[in-house]
């Protein structure tokens, strides 16, 4: 008989059973006679209701809230982390630099374990870490204990904000997963916009460490809603329903495996799948130019954290909390590029409930269109915002908005590369995302090293002007792909177009042969994150 604090846990689990009382009277197989989901399977994660559906995918959004949160954090008090330790501004933005390296590694490390244990004891344990680690930034008696903390908290909460996307990708199919990938995409602009604001008006009255302190409330909290987040990874659920028909010996189905384990899963063979495929993927045409993309856009998204404050506090004299309340319209514009991503999903699902297209025939190239318009705004945008915040005289309420509309550019661009990446590169997403949040993060981090004195040698307007400039010449790309990218997929050896004749299963799809898209199964966007299947 089961314990109160055992039931307790059970229940607080969010799916729709409870693994005692499922009973496999006839196991479901596939044609190669593995444990597969049946097509009402109560386990398969893609059959819950919207509403719990939902409910996960909120609860892990949440710990990426924390991680984005958290990166910019500091920015918002570096005057008052240089007085304390006796350091310039550019050394305290190593607080913020030495975080984004975080991400660097995590993909890398915790990825693949994702894939050996599952998505939601790596949740667990890296969320926990990292709490571990902010509290020994929180109290950190020097400068190397804070820098050494900030980089470890980097690392850790790097496994929600990289395995995230394989949780979306497990719970809803590829149509529905636009919107869930516009939500995750918004907390990625939404957090690192926050952090400063609220670091701003604490430095007003508190030090630095109370920005701290703020990390360590909303971990703790978020830490009791993550303890209901169930597994989602289609292999190891499957996995474990195939130990259950084992022990549980129904005649017939005593020797029965998932198909995890008819290959060698190990460890090693997947570290070095992880360690190896995101360089050699990376350099692939269309995984090279998205990265060149997306860093430019990443770190555009964290040198706003110090162009903000040159704008209204340098120039206009706020002070460092009114000073940050105008990253409140990059908020503003996430939500609202988000909401265009809504908008643009249910009007795919019309046609698609009219007989006008099926999801089937869609391309990877239909994902563009939302990156065509961003870029377009984006380069606009930038010219708008760095022209109008360079003269005092111009209302602050028009760089504001300039920055509102540059957000939703940038979020718009985010959210379909994402999905393009996905469906280029399928199995091998893994990879590509992986080498995409390196290259990125990499960017981003050097951000806080040189903005401000890029910005005191050319003015805003010039400054502004060049990242402009840079991003008009990049919003060529998104057409590119839209007319030529079906002949660019066609040469890569990882972007697969080919249909074949028989749908993969593990043990017989080596890991550099191509799965066509109409015929590869749900599980092989549960990989998203790892490469586990290989």
């Amino acid at each position: 008989m089961s314990t109160p604090i055992t039931r307790l846990l059970s229940h607080t689990v969010n799916k729709p059973y409870r693994s005692k009382h499922l009973r496999d009277v006839t196991p479901h197989l596939d044609a190669n006679g593995f444990v597969a989901f049946a097509p009402d399977d109560i386990e398969n994660p893609q059959n819950w209701s919207l509403r719990r559906r939902v409910i996960v995918t909120m609860s892990a959004v949440l710990l990426v809230v924390n991680a984005t949160f958290a990166s910019s954090s500091p920015s918002g008090c570096f005057g008052s982390i240089s007085e304390h330790f006796g350091i310039s501004t550019e050394v305290a933005g190593l607080t913020i630099t030495l975080f984004l390296l975080g991400y660097c590694a995590g993909p890398l490390i915790f990825a693949p374990l994702s894939e050996f244990y599952g998505r939601r004891y790596i949740f667990y344990v890296t969320f926990l870490c990292y709490l571990a680690f902010n509290f020994l930034c929180a109290f950190a008696p020097n400068l190397g204990a804070l820098l050494v903390g900030r980089f470890l908290a980097g690392t850790f909460v790097s496994a929600p904000l990289s395995n995230c996307p394989g949780l979306l990708a497990d719970v809803w199919n590829p149509l529905q997963r636009s919107n869930a990938m516009a939500g995750f995409s918004a907390m990625v602009w939404i957090g690192p916009a926050l952090g400063p604001v609220v670091a701003g008006f604490l430095e007003l009255k508190k030090d630095w460490r109370w920005s701290f302190y703020v990390l360590l409330w909303l971990g703790g909290a978020s830490a009791v809603i993550m303890l209901t987040i169930p597994e989602t990874y289609a292999p190891i659920i499957l996995y474990n329903k195939a130990k259950r028909i084992r022990r549980n010996k129904i005649p017939g189905y005593e020797n029965v495996r998932a198909p995890v384990e008819a290959s060698d899963r190990t460890l090693l063979t997947i570290y070095k799948v992880a360690l190896t495929r995101p360089w050699i993927i990376l350099f692939d045409p269309i995984s090279f130019l998205c990265a060149i993309y997306m860093s430019v856009v990443y770190t555009l998204l964290y040198m706003l954290f110090s162009i903000y404050p040159i704008v209204f506090q340098e120039k206009r004299g706020w002070n460092s909390g009114v000073g940050e309340l105008p990253l409140c319209g990059t908020i503003v514009g996430a939500l609202l590029g988000g909401g265009i991503v809504v908008i643009d999903t249910k009007i795919r699902q019309r046609r698609v409930d009219r007989g006008e297209t099926k999801v089937e025939d869609t391309t990877p190239e239909d994902r563009l269109t939302l990156a065509m318009i961003g870029g377009i705004l984006f380069s606009a945008t930038m010219f708008w915002f760095a022209w109008t915040a360079e003269y005092d005289s111009i209302h602050w309420i028009v760089p504001t908005l300039a920055g509102c509309f540059l957000s939703s550019s940038l979020l718009l661009i985010f959210v379909a590369y994402l999905n393009y990446l996905v469906d280029v590169y399928l199995m091998y997403a893994a990879s590509a995302i992986a080498a995409n949040t390196i290259a990125r993060s990499a960017c981003g981090a050097a951000a806080p090293l040189f903005t401000n004195q890029m910005f005191s040698a050319m003015g805003i307007g010039g400054g502004g002007s060049l990242i402009g400039g840079v991003a008009a010449l990049l919003a060529v790309i998104p057409f590119l792909f839209y007319k030529y990218g079906k002949q660019i997929r066609i040469r890569s050896k990882f972007a697969p177009t080919q249909v074949r004749p028989r749908a993969p299963d593990v043990e017989n799809n080596p890991a550099d042969e191509p799965i066509s898209r109409s015929t590869s199964s749900p599980g092989s966007e549960h990989g998203m994150q790892g490469e586990a299947e290989k």
